[in-house]
């Protein structure tokens, strides 16, 4: 049985002012983005204000996404199917000036996982609902039996933490602080939960005042209303002049997750197929592998989220992030796979699957766009660690977490870039100033993995390299990445990726090689983790590198003499060495 999700479109698109869709588009990204700069300033949490983990948008009255901030991609899918998920609990006649709503459910209310708790506000205007704000925020911890609320090996959603349907967290714009409080209770932090969802409502207040001014600019609700319509169908044609420019037939290609989220089993297939069916892109994801024993399924809000990311990447980058490109594609999905997973299927390390079927719909597309559209696999994981214990002179509770990017892959005219998040995240890391400063935590080594960088004309991008000393005893941590067995797809003859490596206490007598997935690792003071994430894949043959350009490798310190003579053949690897000494003179 097959899912499939596609929205509705217009059978006729209206005529409409290209520079009157442009001038309104960026009046909403201003609102936006005033949002995204208040949320990031006033917030608590390390995972927003310095990591930027969150996202915003603005809705129309009908829930169709018009503005989304540009933050993380993967928050699309959370906050528009928030958006729908609270027009489809109320009727508008129930919706009221001053209510404000909250989720966080991938089952109830169109989230991806729990820790990403949505807040929507609708906008009214002369007692009229005229458009929503929205914005979601990553939370270090909503509960569940692992500091964070995420890990790979969870069985069902129930023990992943506080799962919210969609609720009034506020009425007559009054908060309730007594479904604050029960957030917040369930929390290893309830402070900073409480402040952390204050500041998510602040912020949707903010973005309603911004609004109602833009519709005034305007002259009102009704010119309001058709510069939506007109930016909705001017996206939806640009995104079907490009489908229709593709190269006919269907193209696929499968990519592979080390195991389920259970670390064990064989590896798991992800596959998309590409084609065009009546003028819609169709992305097919039969073949993917069954639903996951751990919590790496892909809900169908957060698949959505990367399949428009990839469509947004690969055929427009200009292309307008609303509900106008959802109409010009159709998604297929398999019930009771990883990608279409059942209730109560656990969701919470959704991110690893969603960059495996990104890298699977970029390798499907690499058959159907031009040549300066081309790249090998990247990193195609969310590597992820995290510390937590109490802290001895406040007696209080401390959890420090954080995503690390890794290597992109290569491209026809160009390397991979190094240490980047790929695809559907972009947060930023936790500088070392900021661990240091507020966790018992002590940075040892900071920097790109010498060697990781798959083979090729062009060579992939390096993956980050990080050693973490815990400074007290009895410190919990837990990891969970990919590509431990199986690096990034090389193309056109290129070479793998660089594997992903989580040591514990490395470089000494008793260093202990631990899984991709593990949580809840005690350890003792002066222990050391060490993570190095996936580097990217090589592009085209190795044997086409330029000398010039292998000599750069070796003097920048990205691969060793030894790697460079097993992957680039030990004669060219040589004439590259010679060059050094008169380059450095």
């Amino acid at each position: 049985m097959t899912a499939s999700h596609t929205p509705a479109s217009a059978v006729a698109l209206p005529d409409f002012d290209p520079i009157a869709v442009e001038v309104f588009t960026n009046r909403l990204l201003a609102v936006t983005e005033s949002m995204a700069s208040n949320m990031m300033r006033a917030s608590f949490s390390p995972q927003i204000k310095e990591r930027r983990d969150f996202s915003v948008g603005i809705f129309d009255h009908r829930g169709q996404l018009i503005a989304q901030g540009t933050h993380i991609p993967v928050h699309l899918g959370s906050l528009l199917g928030a958006v729908e998920a609270v027009c489809s609990r109320y009727a508008p006649e129930d919706i009221r000036d001053g209510d404000v709503y909250m989720c966080n459910d991938p089952y109830a209310a169109g989230g991806t996982h729990l820790p990403d708790i949505s807040i929507i506000t609708p906008i009214f205007i002369g007692g009229l609902l005229v458009a929503f704000a929205a914005n979601i925020g990553h939370h270090s911890d909503v509960g569940g039996p692992i500091p964070g609320s995420t890990s790979a090996r969870a069985r069902t959603i129930y023990e992943e933490g506080l799962r919210i349907p969609i609720l009034r967290v506020a009425r007559s714009h009054v908060v309730d602080e007594d479904v604050i409080a029960l957030v917040a209770l369930n929390s290893r932090l309830p402070q900073e939960r409480a402040l952390d969802l204050r500041v998510q409502v602040s912020t949707n207040a903010g973005g309603a005042i911004a609004v109602r001014a833009l519709v005034a600019r305007m002259g009102g609700i009704g010119a309001f209303h058709r510069a939506i319509d007109d930016v909705l169908a001017y996206t939806q044609r640009r995104a079907q002049r490009r489908i229709d420019n593709l190269t006919p037939g269907r193209h696929s290609f499968t990519t592979w997750l080390d195991d389920d989220g259970s670390g064990e089993g064989e590896p798991v297939p992800v596959v998309a197929t590409l084609f065009v069916e009546e003028g819609k892109l169709v992305v097919d994801l039969a073949g993917s592998g069954p639903e996951s024993k751990g919590a790496l399924n892909v809900a169908e809000s957060a698949l959505r989220a990367t399949v428009y990311y990839c469509v947004k990447a690969m055929l427009d980058r200009d292309l307008m992030a609303n509900s106008g490109m959802a109409r010009a594609i159709e998604i297929r999905a398999p019930q009771g796979s990883i990608v279409n997973p059942r209730p109560p299927a656990a969701c919470g390390a959704r991110t690893i699957a969603c960059q495996r079927v990104a890298g699977a719909i970029f390798g499907a597309f690499r058959a159907l766009v031009p040549r300066d559209r081309l790249m090998a696999s990247s990193n195609d994981t969310l590597p992820q660690i995290s510390f937590s214990g109490q802290l001895v002179d406040t007696d209080s509770f401390y959890l420090c977490g954080e995503t690390l990017g890794g290597g992109g892959g290569a491209r026809d005219d160009a390397d991979g870039m190094d240490a980047i998040h790929v695809h559907v995240t972009n947060s930023l890391n936790l500088p070392s100033e900021v661990l240091e400063n507020e966790f018992p935590l002590h940075v040892e080594l900071y920097g790109l993995a010498e060697d990781s960088a798959g083979a090729g004309r062009h060579r992939g991008g390096l993956g980050i390299v990080r050693e973490v000393r815990v400074l007290r005893g009895d410190t919990v941590m837990s990891s969970r990445s990919d590509s431990h067995f199986r690096g990034a797809e090389g193309a056109e003859g290129g070479g793998e990726g660089g594997r992903g490596l989580l040591l514990l206490n490395a470089g000494l007598p008793h260093e202990q090689k631990l899984a991709s997935k593990v949580s809840q690792v005690v350890l003792a003071r002066g222990d050391t983790v060490r993570i190095q994430t996936p580097g990217g894949a090589g592009f085209g043959d190795p044997a086409e590198r330029p000398i010039e350009a292998l000599a750069d490798d070796l003097q920048d310190g990205v691969m060793s003499m030894a790697v460079a003579e097993k992957l680039y053949g030990a004669e060219r690897a040589r004439a590259a060495r010679a060059r050094l000494p008169a380059r450095s003179v």
